[in-house]
Protein backbone atom coordinates (compact mmCIF):
# COMPACT_ATOMS: atom_id res chain seq x y z
CA UNK A 1 0.00 0.00 0.00
CA UNK A 2 1.26 3.67 -0.83
CA UNK A 3 1.10 6.06 1.87
CA UNK A 4 -1.97 7.62 0.45
CA UNK A 5 -3.76 4.51 0.42
CA UNK A 6 -2.97 4.10 4.10
CA UNK A 7 -4.46 7.54 4.69
CA UNK A 8 -6.97 6.59 3.00
CA UNK A 9 -7.78 3.23 5.48
CA UNK A 10 -6.63 5.11 8.76
CA UNK A 11 -10.21 7.43 7.69
CA UNK A 12 -12.30 4.43 7.77
CA UNK A 13 -11.11 2.74 10.33
CA UNK A 14 -12.87 4.14 13.82
CA UNK A 15 -16.39 5.10 13.95
CA UNK A 16 -15.53 9.27 14.70
CA UNK A 17 -13.19 11.58 13.92
CA UNK A 18 -11.85 12.86 17.43
CA UNK A 19 -11.81 10.21 20.32
CA UNK A 20 -10.28 11.50 23.17
CA UNK A 21 -8.42 9.33 25.96
CA UNK A 22 -4.85 7.65 25.93
CA UNK A 23 -6.01 4.24 26.75
CA UNK A 24 -5.85 2.60 23.53
CA UNK A 25 -3.14 4.67 22.25
CA UNK A 26 -0.93 3.59 24.73
CA UNK A 27 -1.59 -0.19 24.12
CA UNK A 28 0.01 0.31 20.94
CA UNK A 29 2.53 2.41 21.89
CA UNK A 30 3.68 -0.20 24.71
CA UNK A 31 3.20 -3.25 22.25
CA UNK A 32 5.60 -1.01 19.70
CA UNK A 33 8.11 -0.57 22.54
CA UNK A 34 8.22 3.48 21.46
CA UNK A 35 10.52 5.18 23.60
CA UNK A 36 12.91 8.39 22.66
CA UNK A 37 16.76 8.31 24.07
CA UNK A 38 16.83 11.92 23.31
CA UNK A 39 15.15 15.06 25.33
CA UNK A 40 11.84 15.85 23.56
CA UNK A 41 10.14 19.05 23.54
CA UNK A 42 6.31 18.87 23.53
CA UNK A 43 4.58 22.10 23.26
CA UNK A 44 0.48 22.70 23.72
CA UNK A 45 -1.58 25.67 23.59
CA UNK A 46 -4.33 27.36 21.15
CA UNK A 47 -2.03 29.60 19.26
CA UNK A 48 1.34 29.75 18.98
CA UNK A 49 2.80 26.27 19.15
CA UNK A 50 3.36 26.14 14.91
CA UNK A 51 5.89 28.75 15.47
CA UNK A 52 7.23 27.67 18.56
CA UNK A 53 8.10 24.22 17.04
CA UNK A 54 9.30 26.20 14.33
CA UNK A 55 12.12 28.37 16.28
CA UNK A 56 12.89 25.30 18.67
CA UNK A 57 13.98 23.56 15.33
CA UNK A 58 15.81 26.18 13.74
CA UNK A 59 17.75 26.96 16.66
CA UNK A 60 18.51 23.26 17.44
CA UNK A 61 19.83 22.87 13.85
CA UNK A 62 21.91 26.45 13.67
CA UNK A 63 23.27 24.66 17.06
CA UNK A 64 24.36 21.73 14.77
CA UNK A 65 21.90 19.27 16.72
CA UNK A 66 19.96 16.77 14.26
CA UNK A 67 16.34 17.61 15.55
CA UNK A 68 12.79 15.60 14.59
CA UNK A 69 10.06 17.44 14.72
CA UNK A 70 6.34 16.13 14.59
CA UNK A 71 3.71 18.60 13.91
CA UNK A 72 0.10 18.68 12.30
CA UNK A 73 -2.18 19.52 10.57
CA UNK A 74 -0.76 19.95 7.64
CA UNK A 75 -0.86 22.50 4.70
CA UNK A 76 -0.41 20.55 1.39
CA UNK A 77 1.23 17.19 2.20
CA UNK A 78 0.66 14.84 4.60
CA UNK A 79 4.70 14.34 4.71
CA UNK A 80 4.49 17.93 6.23
CA UNK A 81 3.66 16.72 9.88
CA UNK A 82 7.52 15.14 10.07
CA UNK A 83 10.58 16.62 9.25
CA UNK A 84 14.07 15.60 10.35
CA UNK A 85 17.02 17.66 9.90
CA UNK A 86 14.95 20.66 8.62
CA UNK A 87 13.48 17.97 5.73
CA UNK A 88 10.47 16.65 5.53
CA UNK A 89 10.06 12.94 5.03
CA UNK A 90 9.12 11.29 2.66
CA UNK A 91 6.22 9.32 1.53
CA UNK A 92 8.07 5.87 1.39
CA UNK A 93 9.41 6.43 4.72
CA UNK A 94 6.58 6.41 6.68
CA UNK A 95 5.07 3.60 4.74
CA UNK A 96 6.79 0.69 7.33
CA UNK A 97 5.68 2.03 10.20
CA UNK A 98 2.24 2.31 9.33
CA UNK A 99 2.41 -1.38 8.74
CA UNK A 100 3.89 -1.80 12.02
CA UNK A 101 1.32 0.03 13.71
CA UNK A 102 -1.26 -1.54 11.73
CA UNK A 103 0.26 -5.13 12.50
CA UNK A 104 0.47 -4.00 16.83
CA UNK A 105 -2.98 -2.81 16.61
CA UNK A 106 -4.84 -5.83 16.09
CA UNK A 107 -7.99 -4.99 17.76
CA UNK A 108 -7.56 -1.59 19.08
CA UNK A 109 -9.55 0.70 17.25
CA UNK A 110 -7.20 4.21 16.10
CA UNK A 111 -8.62 7.47 15.31
CA UNK A 112 -7.29 8.90 11.85
CA UNK A 113 -5.14 11.24 13.94
CA UNK A 114 -3.96 8.36 16.26
CA UNK A 115 -3.09 5.87 13.61
CA UNK A 116 -1.02 8.61 11.91
CA UNK A 117 0.44 10.20 15.22
CA UNK A 118 2.37 6.82 16.39
CA UNK A 119 3.42 5.94 12.83
CA UNK A 120 5.40 8.87 12.65
CA UNK A 121 6.46 9.00 16.47
CA UNK A 122 7.61 5.41 15.36
CA UNK A 123 9.49 6.87 12.80
CA UNK A 124 11.31 9.50 14.88
CA UNK A 125 12.22 7.11 17.24
CA UNK A 126 14.39 4.95 15.04
CA UNK A 127 15.90 7.63 14.23
CA UNK A 128 19.43 8.68 15.44
CA UNK A 129 18.61 12.22 17.04
CA UNK A 130 20.16 14.77 19.66
CA UNK A 131 16.11 16.45 20.16
CA UNK A 132 13.34 15.63 19.17
CA UNK A 133 9.76 18.38 18.95
CA UNK A 134 6.38 17.32 19.17
CA UNK A 135 3.55 19.38 18.44
CA UNK A 136 0.02 18.42 20.29
CA UNK A 137 -2.63 17.89 18.54
CA UNK A 138 -5.94 18.97 20.26
CA UNK A 139 -6.03 19.96 24.28
CA UNK A 140 -2.52 18.08 25.76
CA UNK A 141 -4.00 15.72 28.20
CA UNK A 142 -5.99 13.20 26.68
CA UNK A 143 -4.14 13.98 23.07
CA UNK A 144 -2.09 10.67 21.32
CA UNK A 145 0.93 12.84 21.98
CA UNK A 146 1.15 13.06 25.40
CA UNK A 147 1.64 9.26 25.49
CA UNK A 148 5.71 10.60 25.63
CA UNK A 149 6.77 11.77 28.68
CA UNK A 150 8.13 15.30 27.45
CA UNK A 151 11.81 16.42 28.89
CA UNK A 152 10.56 20.18 28.88
CA UNK A 153 6.66 20.79 28.43
CA UNK A 154 5.85 24.26 26.66
CA UNK A 155 1.83 26.01 27.03
CA UNK A 156 1.94 28.90 24.60
CA UNK A 157 -0.93 31.07 24.90
CA UNK A 158 -4.49 29.81 26.15
CA UNK A 159 -8.08 31.08 25.03
CA UNK A 160 -11.27 29.32 23.45
CA UNK A 161 -11.50 26.87 21.23
CA UNK A 162 -12.53 22.91 20.76
CA UNK A 163 -15.20 24.40 23.21
CA UNK A 164 -17.01 20.67 22.99
CA UNK A 165 -14.12 19.00 23.62
CA UNK A 166 -11.96 21.22 26.31
CA UNK A 167 -14.31 22.96 27.71
CA UNK A 168 -16.34 26.56 27.34
CA UNK A 169 -13.30 28.64 29.44
CA UNK A 170 -9.50 29.17 29.90
CA UNK A 171 -9.49 27.47 33.06
CA UNK A 172 -10.92 24.11 31.65
CA UNK A 173 -8.79 24.34 28.60
CA UNK A 174 -5.64 25.16 30.76
CA UNK A 175 -6.17 22.06 32.81
CA UNK A 176 -6.29 20.29 29.56
CA UNK A 177 -2.94 21.62 28.24
CA UNK A 178 -1.03 21.19 31.41
CA UNK A 179 -1.48 17.26 31.22
CA UNK A 180 1.42 17.91 29.31
CA UNK A 181 3.82 18.52 31.75
CA UNK A 182 5.61 16.01 33.94
CA UNK A 183 7.14 16.15 37.57
CA UNK A 184 10.68 17.38 38.30
CA UNK A 185 10.79 18.55 35.00
CA UNK A 186 10.64 21.99 33.29
CA UNK A 187 7.49 23.49 32.46
CA UNK A 188 7.59 26.63 30.09
CA UNK A 189 4.78 28.80 30.36
CA UNK A 190 4.86 31.93 27.53
CA UNK A 191 1.19 32.53 28.15
CA UNK A 192 1.72 36.21 30.10
CA UNK A 193 -1.66 35.30 31.97
CA UNK A 194 -1.87 31.49 32.30
CA UNK A 195 -5.32 30.11 33.65
CA UNK A 196 -4.84 29.35 37.31
CA UNK A 197 -5.41 25.71 36.49
CA UNK A 198 -2.26 25.79 34.87
CA UNK A 199 0.08 26.69 37.56
CA UNK A 200 -2.13 24.52 40.25
CA UNK A 201 -1.59 21.59 38.03
CA UNK A 202 2.55 22.25 37.69
CA UNK A 203 2.46 23.03 41.43
CA UNK A 204 0.86 19.78 42.29
CA UNK A 205 2.62 17.63 40.16
CA UNK A 206 6.04 19.62 41.29
CA UNK A 207 7.16 20.83 37.74
CA UNK A 208 9.80 23.37 37.38
CA UNK A 209 7.51 26.35 36.31
CA UNK A 210 8.99 28.99 34.13
CA UNK A 211 6.93 31.82 33.70
CA UNK A 212 6.83 34.78 31.63
CA UNK A 213 7.34 37.88 33.31
CA UNK A 214 9.13 36.04 36.01
CA UNK A 215 11.74 33.54 35.16
CA UNK A 216 12.33 35.11 31.61
CA UNK A 217 11.15 38.12 29.84
CA UNK A 218 11.68 40.35 27.00
CA UNK A 219 11.76 43.83 25.63
CA UNK A 220 12.23 45.23 21.88
CA UNK A 221 12.80 48.74 20.15
CA UNK A 222 11.72 49.00 16.38
CA UNK A 223 15.33 47.67 16.03
CA UNK A 224 16.12 44.85 18.14
CA UNK A 225 15.11 43.01 20.96
CA UNK A 226 17.28 41.42 24.25
CA UNK A 227 16.05 38.63 26.23
CA UNK A 228 16.72 37.24 29.64
CA UNK A 229 17.06 34.09 31.60
CA UNK A 230 17.34 32.63 35.13
CA UNK A 231 21.01 32.73 34.53
CA UNK A 232 21.30 33.40 30.69
CA UNK A 233 20.68 36.88 28.80
CA UNK A 234 20.48 37.46 25.09
CA UNK A 235 20.87 41.21 23.86
CA UNK A 236 20.76 43.31 20.40
CA UNK A 237 18.94 40.59 18.18
CA UNK A 238 17.42 41.16 15.08
CA UNK A 239 13.67 40.39 15.38
CA UNK A 240 12.30 36.70 14.02
CA UNK A 241 11.95 35.86 10.36
CA UNK A 242 8.32 35.13 11.43
CA UNK A 243 6.01 37.96 11.79
CA UNK A 244 2.76 38.89 13.78
CA UNK A 245 2.96 41.02 16.89
CA UNK A 246 3.64 37.53 19.08
CA UNK A 247 6.48 36.42 17.96
CA UNK A 248 8.36 37.50 20.78
CA UNK A 249 6.37 35.78 23.24
CA UNK A 250 6.70 32.65 21.12
CA UNK A 251 10.58 33.15 20.81
CA UNK A 252 11.08 33.87 24.47
CA UNK A 253 9.45 30.48 25.43
CA UNK A 254 12.04 28.75 23.27
CA UNK A 255 14.85 30.10 24.79
CA UNK A 256 13.46 29.29 28.25
CA UNK A 257 13.34 25.83 27.26
CA UNK A 258 16.68 25.86 25.70
CA UNK A 259 17.78 27.28 28.96
CA UNK A 260 15.94 24.92 30.79
CA UNK A 261 17.46 22.09 29.63
CA UNK A 262 21.03 23.36 28.98
CA UNK A 263 23.05 20.88 30.16
CA UNK A 264 21.69 18.41 27.61
CA UNK A 265 21.18 21.07 24.55
CA UNK A 266 23.70 24.04 25.30
CA UNK A 267 23.29 26.33 22.34
CA UNK A 268 25.77 29.47 21.70
CA UNK A 269 24.20 32.92 21.13
CA UNK A 270 24.57 32.61 17.29
CA UNK A 271 22.90 29.29 16.96
CA UNK A 272 19.87 31.47 19.21
CA UNK A 273 20.51 34.55 16.36
CA UNK A 274 20.58 32.10 13.37
CA UNK A 275 18.06 30.68 13.97
CA UNK A 276 15.58 33.07 14.33
CA UNK A 277 16.66 34.65 11.33
CA UNK A 278 16.15 31.80 9.02
CA UNK A 279 13.02 30.17 10.84
CA UNK A 280 10.23 29.85 8.00
CA UNK A 281 6.69 28.64 8.68
CA UNK A 282 4.28 28.83 5.92
CA UNK A 283 0.62 30.21 6.27
CA UNK A 284 1.54 32.19 9.36
CA UNK A 285 1.18 35.83 8.07
CA UNK A 286 3.10 34.78 5.22
CA UNK A 287 3.25 38.22 2.36
CA UNK A 288 3.58 36.66 -0.75
CA UNK A 289 5.39 38.97 -2.64
CA UNK A 290 3.93 40.94 -5.55
CA UNK A 291 1.35 43.06 -6.30
CA UNK A 292 -1.60 42.57 -5.38
CA UNK A 293 0.09 41.91 -1.61
CA UNK A 294 -0.94 38.78 -0.89
CA UNK A 295 -1.30 37.66 3.18
CA UNK A 296 -1.69 33.87 4.15
CA UNK A 297 -2.63 32.84 7.63
CA UNK A 298 -4.10 29.82 9.16
CA UNK A 299 -5.54 32.00 12.11
CA UNK A 300 -8.60 29.66 12.71
CA UNK A 301 -10.46 30.84 16.04
CA UNK A 302 -11.04 34.71 17.69
CA UNK A 303 -7.87 34.76 19.81
CA UNK A 304 -5.80 34.28 16.21
CA UNK A 305 -7.78 36.34 13.82
CA UNK A 306 -7.87 39.08 16.79
CA UNK A 307 -3.82 39.05 16.43
CA UNK A 308 -4.12 39.29 12.25
CA UNK A 309 -6.25 41.89 12.89
CA UNK A 310 -3.51 43.46 14.91
CA UNK A 311 -1.16 42.64 12.15
CA UNK A 312 -3.28 43.55 8.69
CA UNK A 313 -3.53 46.93 10.64
CA UNK A 314 0.35 47.75 11.33
CA UNK A 315 0.99 46.79 7.59
CA UNK A 316 0.08 50.40 6.12
CA UNK A 317 -2.39 51.72 3.52
CA UNK A 318 -3.97 49.89 1.29
CA UNK A 319 -7.29 51.26 -0.72
CA UNK A 320 -8.71 48.04 -0.48
CA UNK A 321 -8.78 44.73 1.49
CA UNK A 322 -10.01 41.39 0.03
CA UNK A 323 -10.30 38.50 2.14
CA UNK A 324 -11.23 34.85 1.46
CA UNK A 325 -12.48 32.96 4.28
CA UNK A 326 -13.58 29.28 5.11
CA UNK A 327 -13.77 27.76 8.26
CA UNK A 328 -15.15 25.40 10.18
CA UNK A 329 -18.72 24.54 11.76
CA UNK A 330 -17.26 24.53 15.20
CA UNK A 331 -15.65 27.62 15.32
CA UNK A 332 -16.98 31.04 16.52
CA UNK A 333 -17.25 32.44 12.91
CA UNK A 334 -19.19 35.68 13.57
CA UNK A 335 -16.36 36.83 16.63
CA UNK A 336 -13.81 36.02 13.87
CA UNK A 337 -15.66 38.17 11.15
CA UNK A 338 -16.13 41.19 13.63
CA UNK A 339 -12.55 41.39 13.99
CA UNK A 340 -11.53 41.81 10.76
CA UNK A 341 -14.84 43.68 9.38
CA UNK A 342 -13.05 47.30 9.93
CA UNK A 343 -10.83 46.29 7.74
CA UNK A 344 -12.06 44.36 4.60
CA UNK A 345 -13.76 45.92 1.43
CA UNK A 346 -14.65 42.49 -0.03
CA UNK A 347 -15.53 38.94 1.41
CA UNK A 348 -15.10 35.74 -0.77
CA UNK A 349 -16.56 33.16 1.53
CA UNK A 350 -15.13 29.71 0.20
CA UNK A 351 -16.68 26.15 0.67
CA UNK A 352 -14.00 23.43 1.85
CA UNK A 353 -13.43 19.45 1.19
CA UNK A 354 -14.30 18.44 4.50
CA UNK A 355 -17.51 17.47 6.06
CA UNK A 356 -16.45 19.40 8.90
CA UNK A 357 -16.82 22.62 7.28
CA UNK A 358 -19.40 25.52 7.17
CA UNK A 359 -20.55 25.98 3.71
CA UNK A 360 -19.78 29.46 2.24
CA UNK A 361 -23.81 30.29 1.98
CA UNK A 362 -23.60 29.39 5.83
CA UNK A 363 -20.85 32.37 6.50
CA UNK A 364 -22.21 34.64 4.40
CA UNK A 365 -25.44 34.07 6.38
CA UNK A 366 -23.57 34.51 10.26
CA UNK A 367 -21.57 37.64 8.44
CA UNK A 368 -25.36 39.35 6.58
CA UNK A 369 -26.64 38.66 10.75
CA UNK A 370 -23.87 40.75 12.29
CA UNK A 371 -24.29 44.68 12.75
CA UNK A 372 -23.14 47.07 10.34
CA UNK A 373 -22.92 44.16 7.69
CA UNK A 374 -24.65 45.91 4.77
CA UNK A 375 -22.24 48.75 3.99
CA UNK A 376 -22.87 49.62 0.51
CA UNK A 377 -19.07 49.33 0.04
CA UNK A 378 -18.35 46.13 0.83
CA UNK A 379 -19.10 43.47 -1.21
CA UNK A 380 -19.45 39.77 -0.67
CA UNK A 381 -19.59 36.54 -3.01
CA UNK A 382 -19.28 32.54 -2.27
CA UNK A 383 -16.81 30.42 -4.30
CA UNK A 384 -16.62 26.21 -4.56
CA UNK A 385 -13.10 26.20 -3.45
CA UNK A 386 -10.61 28.35 -1.70
CA UNK A 387 -8.19 28.89 -4.94
CA UNK A 388 -11.78 30.31 -7.05
CA UNK A 389 -12.16 32.52 -3.76
CA UNK A 390 -8.68 33.60 -5.02
CA UNK A 391 -8.85 34.03 -8.56
CA UNK A 392 -11.72 36.29 -8.19
CA UNK A 393 -10.41 38.42 -5.35
CA UNK A 394 -6.96 38.50 -7.75
CA UNK A 395 -9.49 39.78 -10.92
CA UNK A 396 -11.19 42.37 -8.47
CA UNK A 397 -8.12 43.85 -6.68
CA UNK A 398 -6.29 46.76 -8.11
CA UNK A 399 -2.15 46.46 -8.05
CA UNK A 400 -2.32 48.45 -4.61
CA UNK A 401 -4.72 46.49 -3.23
CA UNK A 402 -4.33 43.54 -0.58
CA UNK A 403 -6.03 40.21 -0.33
CA UNK A 404 -6.07 38.23 2.67
CA UNK A 405 -6.15 34.62 2.65
CA UNK A 406 -7.46 33.28 6.17
CA UNK A 407 -9.26 30.54 8.49
CA UNK A 408 -8.89 26.34 8.40
CA UNK A 409 -5.91 24.84 7.33
CA UNK A 410 -7.95 23.76 4.11
CA UNK A 411 -8.19 27.71 3.10
CA UNK A 412 -4.65 28.10 3.40
CA UNK A 413 -3.82 24.78 2.48
CA UNK A 414 -6.32 25.04 -0.71
CA UNK A 415 -4.74 28.69 -2.47
CA UNK A 416 -1.46 26.91 -1.93
CA UNK A 417 -2.22 23.11 -2.85
CA UNK A 418 -3.45 24.41 -6.23
CA UNK A 419 -0.60 25.87 -7.65
CA UNK A 420 -0.57 29.50 -6.24
CA UNK A 421 2.78 30.46 -7.84
CA UNK A 422 1.83 29.47 -10.93
CA UNK A 423 -1.59 31.45 -10.50
CA UNK A 424 0.30 34.50 -9.22
CA UNK A 425 3.30 34.77 -11.64
CA UNK A 426 0.06 34.23 -15.06
CA UNK A 427 -1.62 37.60 -12.89
CA UNK A 428 1.05 39.35 -12.67
CA UNK A 429 2.27 38.23 -16.32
Amino acid sequence: MTLNEWLDRCERLHPTSIDMGLERVEQVRSRLGLRFASPVFTVAGTNGKGSTCAMLEAIGLQAGYRVGVYTSPHLVHFEERCRIGGEPVKADTLVPHFEAVEAARAEVSLTYFEFTTVAILRLLSQQSLDMVVLEVGLGGRLDAVNVIDADCAIITSIDIDHVSYLGADRESIGFEKAGILRGGRPAIVSDPVPPQSVIDRATQIGADVWRVGRDFNYSGDRQQWSWVGRSKRFSGMAYPALRGANQLLNASGVLAAFEALRDRLPVTAQAVRNGLAMVDLPGRFQIVPGEPTLVLDVAHNPHAVATLAQNLDQMGFYPRTHVVFGAMRDKDAPRMMRSLQPLVDAWHFTDLPTARASSASDLLALYEALPASRAASVSTACHTDPMSALRVALGDADPADRIVVFGSFFTVGGVLRDGLPRLMARHLG
